[in-house]
């Protein structure tokens, strides 16, 4: 069994609709069935303990009302999940617009940027949502964005700078995922750059996705970038932990989001989605990446302490063929991959209870004492007992946990 209760291990729901659904793709795969896959996983009696979305149709409509969103959180507890992540359709196709577009495209992108904080929030007052991120990109093309990166990438800053404020107003914190194929943000010293252009830490961060990241270091669509040579041919695996520590020891410091992943060094594309770094499964024997192992090089700091500012670790299987998707044994193998992820890089947090304050009985008078109650988490001591409340307190825990998380964010 884990020892370790984080980071929490969820699956992404958006690989049913990623790449899928447009003429010549595979069809889309709906919220119930990838929930039901993520629920049937489990390894050693572990489980997934929640997922992250993606604010689209056919999954989630990104103008839910706040009953479609009660339905949304209630169908999601039942499964035993929470919801961490969530990623707003920024992009043209999906209702969005280029983030270095005209005054109506970047109006367009930063009212999907508010439309998913709404839901983000909402979720989190529901209590279905302890933590997570709103997701963007800069939803252009490097070709576009290569026309004038100076002006292109001021513009960018500014929209996201917008996006921050929207964000702010309802208490969320945005990540921008570095991929190959967003302009602007398609190698990690133009993400590190644009960051410090934005400059708003607080608020926004970076989001690192293991196969992405590997693209990163090999330089696609930014060679001038490249930490590898371009012949690199994976014989020297301490060469490439070099190039990896680089690349992380300058993005580790933003990163609020991750997503655990593997990667064969190759590029795909499906349906309408350009080509990024290729997911592969968790045991493809083709993978260059040592999940564990190039996993800690986010989840601890440069004296190899375990940073514990990563609540949650996402597994993101964009554009796994259905047939694979449908599969239990695919994520068995991944939730398996995770956990071990966890047990090398995580950690514990022991609730603190104490009795509350002495109440009086309406029908004696007489002072009595009050269900027990959880007041803050603790995590200097990984090693201390559990507590667990009276039978009669589980209403009232269950609220208290809720409300202090809340207040530790």
């Amino acid at each position: 069994m884990s020892q370790n209760q984080f980071p929490k291990l969820h699956n992404a729901m958006w690989p049913g609709l990623v790449g899928k659904g447009s003429p010549g793709a595979e069809p889309c795969i709906d919220l119930d069935t990838m929930l039901d896959l993520t629920a049937k996983a489990e390894v050693d009696g572990q489980r997934f303990d929640g997922v992250d979305l993606f604010l689209f149709d056919p999954h989630v409509s990104i103008d839910s009302d706040d009953a479609a969103l009660q339905r949304l959180g209630d169908k999601i507890a039942q499964k035993g999940f929470v919801v961490g992540s969530v990623v707003a359709p920024i992009w043209p196709p999906t209702g969005g617009g280029s983030a270095m577009g005209n005054e109506e495209e970047r109006k367009k992108f930063v009212q999907q940027v508010r439309k998913g904080c709404r839901i983000a929030a909402k979720l989190r007052e529901i209590g279905v949502r302890p933590y997570g991120i709103v997701r963007i990109d800069s939803a252009c093309s490097v070709n576009d964005w290569a026309a004038n990166p100076k002006e292109n990438t001021k513009l960018i800053a500014r929209t996201f700078r917008e996006a921050c404020d929207v964000a702010e107003g309802y208490g969320e914190r945005l990540a921008a995922e570095g991929e190959i194929c967003w302009g602007g943000m398609h190698s990690w010293k133009l993400m590190v750059d644009l960051l410090q252009k934005v400059n708003r830490p607080k608020i926004l961060g970076f989001q690192a996705d293991m196969a992405h990241t590997l693209l990163y270091a090999l330089g696609f669509n930014a060679p001038e970038h490249a930490l590898l040579p371009p012949d690199w041919d994976w014989s020297d695996q301490d060469k490439f932990d070099e190039a990896y520590q680089k690349l992380t020891k300058a993005l580790r410091p933003s990163t609020i989001d991750f997503h655990v992943a593997q990667n064969d060094a190759t590029v795909k594309g499906s349906g309408t989605h350009e080509k990024t770094g290729h997911h592969c499964l968790a045991n493809d024997t083709k993978g260059k990446l040592d999940i564990v192992h190039h996993a800690g090089f986010w989840l601890r700091d440069e004296n190899n302490q375990v940073t514990r500012s990563i609540r949650h670790l996402c597994w993101d299987g964009c554009m796994f063929p259905n047939k694979i998707m449908k599969k239990t044994a695919t994520w068995n193998n991944i939730l398996a991959a995770m956990i071990k992820v966890r047990e090398a890089h995580g950690w514990s947090e022991t609730p603190i209870v104490k009795p509350a304050k002495p109440v009086k009985s309406a029908k004696s008078a007489k002072t009595t004492k009050s269900p027990v109650e959880v007041i803050e988490i603790a995590s200097k001591n990984p090693s201390a007992k559990k507590v667990t409340p009276k039978a009669g307190a589980k209403a009232t825990a269950k609220k208290s946990v809720a409300a202090n998380k809340s207040k530790l964010k």
